[in-house]
Parts: structure tokens; sequence; C-alpha cells
């Protein structure tokens, strides 16, 4: 079956401006904005080896 994910989708809600400002933070890290999701999510559940993914340059 073509385009079978891994996991199941999952529907949360975030502002617009959230979501924008998340894409481009992950974009111009050379990431997406779900990698930074679930690497969030690990280390907050303590998964072993979770990391904290490197926060952008804050606005100025």
């Amino acid at each position: 079956m073509p385009n079978a994910p891994k996991t199941p989708h999952r529907s949360v809600r975030i502002s617009d401006e959230d979501w924008a400002d998340l894409l481009t933070a992950a974009t111009n890290q050379g990431g997406d904005r779900g990698t930074v999701i679930k690497d969030l999510i690990a280390w907050y559940l303590r998964r072993p080896g979770a990391k904290l993914p490197t926060r952008p340059q804050a606005k100025e």
C-alpha cells in the first residue's frame, strides 16, 4: 500500500501564527515541524536518549 506511514495521524490545535513560525524556524534549521514536535514529546516523556531540539534564534 503506497503512503502507509508508520504512525497514525494526530490532531492538535495550534494558532496559525505559531504554526507558521514553527515552520519557519524548523526549515531554517534544516528540519521540519513534525520532527521538532516528536523530539519535544520524546524529551517531555523522558524517553531514553531523547534530547531537546535546538531552539531557533530569538526574533528581534
